[in-house]
């Protein structure tokens, strides 16, 4: 079973803002409520970097570890989901996730501000029909064989998702094939096997961007 994943590869993020802004649009979540942000560190600086963050749907998640509700469960395939019946507000979960995923409709005191909100990797939630689904959850486009939206609409592809294993293998890849001629940590010795070195800057370059282009629609 695939085990589904975030993953933002920061070399390529240019802080558009189109993640968040296709995260919106396809869950028309309530107003005060981003599941998705796009983070820039050491702004104006040389070093200015950008990343997408978002619920990163862990292995071993913080949040349901703390609730006290055990409202959280996961799917088979991996993906950190909750029930918006049986949480109370009390926003354990905020302090606990390292991303400062979940969200509240609502400012004031925990427990007033309303059921906690959070990406769900577009796969919905727990309701009698779709409609209710939608309207606690947002979009399923999981059922639909669908990536999360944010991922399909990221333009320099940055922002992949889908199965860990492939995720990890595309995000390898470039960084092998980023500016290393020897392949980054690789121990090809081009003096002595220069086709090999030659292979590493030409065909599998091109092989790399192919797999990083079908990141987005595959997982």
């Amino acid at each position: 079973m695939a085990q589904m994943k975030f993953l933002c590869d920061a070399e390529r993020c240019i802080e558009c803002n189109g993640c968040v802004t296709a995260c919106k649009n396809a869950n028309e979540t309530e107003w005060g409520v981003q599941r998705r942000r796009v983070v820039t560190l050491d702004d104006g600086k040389p070093s200015e970097v950008s990343i997408s963050v978002a619920c990163m749907h862990c292995d071993d998640a913080p949040c349901m570890a703390v609730c006290p509700t055990d409202c959280f469960y996961k799917t088979d395939d991996g993906i950190v989901l909750h029930d918006k019946d049986i949480c109370i507000g009390c926003g354990y979960c905020l302090y606990a996730c390292p991303f400062g995923a979940p969200q509240f409709p609502q400012q004031g005191a925990f427990g007033e501000r309303g059921k906690m909100d959070k990406c769900t990797f577009c796969a919905g939630g727990p309701a009698e029909s779709p409609e209710e689904e939608f309207e606690k959850y947002g979009a399923n486009r999981i059922s639909e064989g669908k990536l999360p939206l944010c991922a399909e609409m990221c333009s320099t592809k940055a922002l992949l998702a889908g199965d860990a294993e492939t995720v990890s293998d595309i995000f390898r890849q470039r960084v092998v094939y980023r500016g290393h001629e020897d392949g980054a940590w690789s121990p090809v010795d081009k003096a002595s096997h220069p086709e090999t070195s030659a292979n590493l800057t030409t065909s599998s370059v091109q092989q790399a961007d192919h797999l990083a282009y079908d990141a987005a629609r595959k997982g």
